[in-house]
């Protein structure tokens, strides 16, 4: 006598799709959502023709939900949209991705990810439902906005945000640095001592708006140590806020409820996943420097490192200009050989974004060795050619793949901008030495860098005007 052995995690999930597309048959809508132990769960929409919970057909695909995928199995292993609470957050949201696409008499089937990290890779830069006003807006506001991400932390992506920042001061333009390195916040401390900090950052206000609060908010504070000439200006949005004196300021609390989607703030009204309140918060910086003095010519944003919703809003949906940090070693190119391929799996969408990215080649240690950075640019050549290039042209199966150009041209994504490194730069502490960016061996390092971001942002400048 043989005991039937429980399902792995992928033949569970290839028997949950199975029996999605098999309930689909039926005409209705289904939705295969998998919680973060990846049990899954099968959601039919009957919001038109309400089933009854003893219904035969809910009945047997229950049945077999529950035997083809435990101990996959979700508490609630079949739900309809008609007893959920809130369906809008299960159907109606731009987090899913389709499987199929519904036909004559047969629903959609899509899969919705409800993890910690990841589902935001694949999303693109508005939220479905807006109205062209706004959806035109939120256009104009990414054009204007850079990340600077890595995958690996401890690049010098928040000095090199902070050098960036003082050099576009310098030429003239309002900049807005948010720092959305919510985990371990760092820009801040580089542009604000304790005492400059606004009272509010960007948690306070991913808490407060969750529940209609977040008018009257100080989110931004005009830079108070960073060194700059001309008429440019350097703003800060920092993470947390300068609580008052002898004011309870639980930071922790409220990063812990920041990343939650919620439901409709009123009846009727749409979804707000994590993604739009983010957008929300940095767009308040921007109108708050803009009322202060004028509107933001560039907006950093300091993202969060590794394969973080944060980093993945900020790439995906609210940056125009997207600066991805490497070092030239195998962990790296992995990282972002994984994370690239996430888009691969919409072509449309890698397609866009393969046209705003850039690789900096952070830290580089050879200033004048040539050959070892046509090294690096091989290797992001490489990377990009595996995920970002090797596409079929226009959705077409049967067409040619898209022809990746020479690995050697000096405007393509894998071109990298060096950043130098020299041993003057260990060690260094901003906060003993505010004139730190006017040091000869900083500027030498960032010149590159710097001049180089200033040109990549002229078209989108000359756009959002």
């Amino acid at each position: 006598m043989t005991t039937e052995q429980p399902a792995r995690f992928d033949a569970a999930w290839q028997a949950a799709l199975a029996l999605a597309a098999q309930a689909a048959k039926g005409g209705r809508d289904i939705v295969l959502a998998r919680d973060l132990l990846g049990r899954a769960s099968l959601l039919i929409d009957d919001r038109a023709e309400p089933l009854a919970p003893d219904d035969p057909e809910l009945v047997s695909i229950r049945t077999e939900f529950i035997k083809a995928t435990r101990p996959f199995t979700g508490l609630e292993p079949t739900q309809t949209a008609s007893a959920l609470f809130a369906p809008e957050l299960f159907f109606d949201v731009p987090e899913l991705t389709e499987v199929t696409p519904r036909e004559d008499g047969v629903g959609r089937v899509a899969v919705l990810e409800r993890t910690v990290v990841g589902t935001d890779w694949l999303q693109g830069p508005e939220a479905e439902g807006e109205d062209d006003t706004r959806a035109a807006t939120a256009e104009t506001r990414q054009e204007r906005r850079v990340a600077l991400y890595g995958f690996k932390g401890g690049v010098g992506r928040s000095t090199a945000t902070t050098v960036l920042a003082r050099y576009l001061a310098d030429q003239g333009h309002c900049v807005l640095v948010v720092d959305l390195d919510l985990e371990s916040p760092g820009v801040s401390n580089l542009l604000a001592d304790p005492a400059g900090m606004p009272r509010h950052g960007i948690v306070d206000h991913l808490v407060e708006a969750g529940v209609g609060n977040a008018d009257g908010l100080e989110l931004v504070a005009r830079t108070s140590v960073l060194p700059y000439t001309g008429n440019g200006e350097v703003w800060l949005a920092p993470a947390g806020g300068r609580p008052l004196e002898n004011e309870q300021y639980d930071y922790l609390a409220k990063l812990n409820r920041i990343y939650s989607d919620l439901p409709a703030a009123e009846p009727g009204g749409s979804p707000r996943p994590f993604a739009v309140r983010l957008e929300h918060a940095i767009a308040a910086c921007e109108d708050q420097v803009a009322e202060l003095s004028r509107k933001p010519d560039v907006v950093l944003l300091d993202s969060r490192a590794g394969i973080h919703d944060i980093a993945a809003v900020v790439l995906t949906r609210l940056s125009g200009l997207a600066l991805l940090f490497a070092v030239d070693n195998p962990s790296t190119w992995e990282g972002y050989r994984m994370l690239l391929s996430e888009w691969q799996r919409r072509p449309e969408r890698a397609r866009e974004l393969r046209e705003r990215i850039r690789i900096v080649a952070a830290m580089f240690h050879s200033a004048g060795d040539i050959r070892r950075l046509s090294i690096l640019r091989k290797h992001a050549y490489d990377v990009f050619t595996e995920t970002l290039y090797n596409l079929p042209d226009d959705g077409d199966d049967d067409a040619e793949p898209f022809l990746a150009p020479d690995w050697e041209e000096d405007d393509r994504p894998y071109a990298p901008i060096p950043i130098l490194f020299g041993n003057d730069l260990v060690g260094l502490d901003p906060l003993r030495s505010r004139a730190w960016p006017e040091l000869p061996f900083v500027e030498a390092a960032y010149r590159t860098f710097v001049t180089s971001v200033e040109r990549l942002l002229l078209p989108r400048r000359k756009e959002t005007a």
